[in-house]
């Protein structure tokens, strides 16, 4: 079997596909754990509202970050590489990972682990910064050539 391009972008959308259901079952089950845990480990009430808070506002932005990465597969399985909409999508999930890094570094106030998770974040920002200004300068270079003859 011959891995191409296609296969490859399939793959990835099914694995957008699971980490949306991951994310669903996280949404789902995080008041659950957090009460089973504070059985575990008895804590302040308050801690387990402050991480409930800081889940669910790191979720919004991982489901928007998903949708947009959703969007630019399809661009890509369309044959769409470097467009200003994958610029825009791309500088979007960037975005949304900045978002992400700040409600953990916000949430460090409480729970000094959450720098673990602002550190991923932001490393993550920064890989598809520079993805995407890759995809700029290709952009750009692909108008130059299209308007050479």
């Amino acid at each position: 079997m011959e891995w191409t391009k296609d296969k490859s972008t399939g793959l990835s959308i099914i694995c957008v596909y699971i980490f949306a259901l991951l994310l669903l079952a996280a949404d789902i089950s995080a008041p659950f754990l957090l009460e089973w845990s504070n059985r575990l480990i008895p804590s302040d009430p308050s801690h387990g509202v402050y991480a409930l808070i800081t889940l669910y506002s790191a979720s919004i932005f991982a489901w928007i970050c998903l949708y947009l990465l959703w969007r630019l597969l399809h661009n890509l399985k369309g044959g769409m590489v470097f467009t200003t909409e994958n610029i825009r999508l791309l500088r979007g999930i960037s975005w949304c990972c900045a978002t992400v890094a700040a409600v953990f570094l916000v949430s460090m106030l409480y729970f000094l682990p959450y720098f673990v998770v602002a550190a991923a974040a932001l490393f993550m920002m920064l890989i598809v910064r520079i993805v995407k200004n890759i995809f700029q300068q290709a952009a750009e270079m692909k108008s130059d050539l299209d308007l050479t003859i």
